[in-house]
């Protein structure tokens, strides 16, 4: 077995293969992009190299430079996860030729399954079954000829795609041509490789994959087989083991299909053999084979009690000449395994950025994953956050343990699909295990959220009473600051007081509700309308799916307005509170104030009302305002002469721009002041020795008067 392996990988892949390699006591090298250094891989790992920057192509794909940094460090073996180089038939050659260690298939059978059209001869000369398809297409008039042999529906597809690009579903001749030129352009700036060929189209058709296992001198073993039918734009979504409602003898059929097509190239270490599954006739047809470790080898892990990377290991390291010793008794209960992405469902599925204020996953099952709270999702590689892998006595129990683990994840911050696999783990179809490959994109989003679409000046979430406490650590008060309108406003609503609200300054923010709901505002009247009908204040109001709420200036007196909403926004805790602290920058929506496309989430279910309150004589809100104040006891002869606590006390002051939670500052007249310094604690006269800021009182910063 090797002494030291190199992850040429990020994210959870990265640990998942450190996870082994700390088991088996073999030290790990991660290597990362500037982007990741704080990615969990780079932690976990014995020994972290950066390799470059955020590009891909800087970093993960320079095979050269990941070659270097093995040889430099003394890594004996290369592990090379799923994606980026994985199936790089050149990287592995040049793996080799450097004497490191490739762990994964041989280059040769990367390039025999890396093109479809070349894998179709193989899966037809070792007899697997076929659907009707062409040859590599010369021109678009070849590709309408063989159309019309093959007939329509038909799917065209790029021979080196992968991750669902490059494939398009032609219904008829139209298709076909609008989409020929664009699928070409697609697979060459994606694979380098412009080549495409057609295949019929099924309906009904569900995807099963079967895992194999091969140690590179003729023995081949199948671990069972796995259903991925649900996808979206043919990207994998849910992935489980046994796949449900297959007749044992199709099943069979399919493991020594798979087999057969694995011993007949020698196959060496870990790999898929993908099957389109017609479920009207239980007939099935090659797709593809996979060189690598997929994304959803888990279940497979968890059924089969095994570990697919420790194989690979073994494999490369020359320990796996009697691989039927190594086969599993049958497997054990039923896994399923869902994808957490970092992307937005009511946004066609587009990639979200940001930081991730609050990660919390359920105890209890597999989550293989790469970020913790404070993580930075950043735009540069895949969007998935983590898979979460459930194990059960049966299909049922599995599923239930699915929607607790999805009910028991918690994530904030930027917009993710959790809601949606909530939704998708709830359907009836995919209870009873009728999904197809294209069952998703029928299954409509129900989304609880409010888009926003301008965010106004500094518009932020904010609870009652607030974050208080924790003035000894340096976190003032946080909350709102007309308490009295926010408590009222939820009150309006029969929410219990302090539930999150917005709290909107000067100017408001313009939102579309993608549900139903009801509001409130309060505060300082601001101009208000919904889909352009002007809104009163002080009132509950319901807005419907699809409305869009504009909030523009104050209208006259005050600075700040509320807007509560039926139920609350639903905003992790932070210390004990949903509110924004914009300077510790933690609190609230993303510890900020709002920003253009961020999204507000609703709960799914309201909770049970109180008493809806009527606001007969809401409070009145003036261009002056008159403070009791205490004198204090740093005042005259010490610091400040007579005539300045005079002039203090009879000025008409004015409120500074810069005023916040921390303190509000006033505009008037400059002290005289009784002294020339502050002595032992500075220059200024107004400064004190050893005395912080008192809470509840007019300080002076030099010489303005801050409450």
């Amino acid at each position: 077995m090797f002494n030291k392996v190199l992850i040429a990988n990020r994210g959870a892949i990265a640990c998942r293969i450190i996870r082994t390699l700390k088991r088996l006591g073999i030290a790990s090298v991660a290597v990362y992009s500037r982007a990741d250094a704080h990615s969990l891989h780079v932690s976990q790992a014995d020994e972290a190299i950066c390799i470059g920057e955020a590009p891909a192509s800087e970093s993960y794909l320079r095979g050269d430079h990941i070659i270097e940094v093995a040889l430099a460090c003394g890594a004996e073996a290369i592990h090379p996860g799923y994606g980026f180089l994985s199936e790089n038939a050149s990287f592995a050659e040049a793996c080799e030729a450097a004497g490191i260690a490739f762990i994964g298939p041989t280059p040769q059978q990367m390039r025999l399954f890396g093109l479809k059209h070349t894998a179709r001869e193989l899966a037809e000369q070792s007899g697997v079954p076929l659907l009707p398809g062409s040859e590599l297409l010369d021109n678009l008039d070849a590709a309408l000829a063989e159309a019309t042999r093959i007939g329509y529906p038909l799917m065209l597809k790029s021979t080196a795609g992968g991750g669902g690009i490059g494939m398009q579903l032609c219904q008829q001749e139209e298709d076909l041509r609008a989409a020929y030129d664009s699928v070409k352009r697609l697979s060459q700036n994606n694979f380098s490789n412009d080549g495409l060929f057609l295949e019929k189209f099924v309906a009904r058709a569900r995807h099963i994959e079967v895992q194999l296992f091969g140690n590179g001198q003729g023995e081949v073993i199948a671990l069972g087989e796995r259903d991925c039918s649900l996808q979206r734009r043919n990207q994998k979504v849910v992935e489980e083991t046994p796949a449900p409602n297959i007749p044992e003898t199709t099943r069979q059929a399919l493991l020594h299909t798979a087999e057969a097509l694995g011993r007949s190239v020698g196959y060496r270490s870990a790999g898929t053999v993908e099957f389109i599954f017609d479920a009207s006739t239980d007939a099935f047809y090659f797709l593809e084979v996979n060189t690598r470790l997929q994304v959803e080898h888990g279940v497979t892990e968890q059924v089969y009690g095994i570990d697919l990377v420790e194989w690979m290991l073994r494999a490369a390291a020359g320990e796996c000449q009697d691989l039927a010793a190594w086969r599993p008794t049958a497997p054990k209960g039923h896994a399923i395994q869902v994808r957490l992405y970092a992307e937005d469902p009511g946004k066609q599925f587009q990639p979200a950025t940001g930081l991730l204020t609050e990660a919390v996953f359920p105890d209890g099952i597999r989550v293989d994953t790469w970020v913790e709270r404070g993580s930075e999702i950043g735009p540069w590689y895949d969007p998935m956050i983590a898979k979460l892998i459930v194990h059960a006595r049966d299909r049922t129990q599995a599923l239930h343990e699915l929607r607790q683990a999805l009910a028991a994840t918690t994530l904030a911050g930027l917009e993710t699909n959790l809601d949606y696999l909530r939704q998708v783990a709830a359907d009836p179809v995919f209870a009873e295990g009728r999904q197809t490959t294209r069952y998703l994109n029928d299954l409509p989003w129900q989304a609880h959220t409010i888009d926003v679409l301008s965010a106004g000046t500094q518009t932020m979430v904010q609870d009652w009473p607030g974050r208080v406490g924790y003035w000894d650590i340096g976190v003032p008060p946080s909350g709102p600051m007309d308490s009295l309108a926010f408590r009222l406003g939820n009150r309006l609503l029969g929410n219990p007081q302090g539930m999150a609200g917005l709290e909107l300054t000067i100017n408001g923010p313009t939102l579309r509700f993608n549900c139903d709901s009801q509001i409130a505002l309060t505060g300082a009247t601001m101009a208000a309308t919904l889909d352009g009908e002007a809104l009163p204040f002080w009132q509950a109001i319901p807005v419907r799916r699809g409305q869009v709420l504009t909030i523009g200036a104050v209208a006259e007196h005050g600075a700040r307005a509320y807007l509560l909403l039926r139920g609350g926004i639903q905003v992790p805790d932070y210390l004990g509170s949903r509110a924004t602290f914009t300077l510790g920058q933690f609190g609230g929506h993303a510890g900020r104030t709002l920003l253009p496309g961020d999204v507000l989430h609703l709960p799914a279910e309201q909770h049970p009302s109180l008493p809806v309150a009527r606001i007969s004589a809401p409070p009145a809100y003036g261009k002056h305002w008159e403070l009791r104040v205490i004198y204090g006891p740093h005042g005259a002869p010490d610091f400040f002469t007579p005539d300045d606590i005079k002039t203090f006390f009879a000025t008409d002051w004015g409120i500074h721009y810069n005023s916040s939670r921390t303190g509000v500052r006033l505009i008037g007249p400059k002290p005289q002041w009784a002294r020339e310094d502050g002595g032992e604690a500075g220059l200024h006269p107004s400064n004190i020795h050893d005395n912080a800021y008192a809470i509840g009182a007019i300080d002076f910063t030099g010489d303005m008067p801050v409450i």
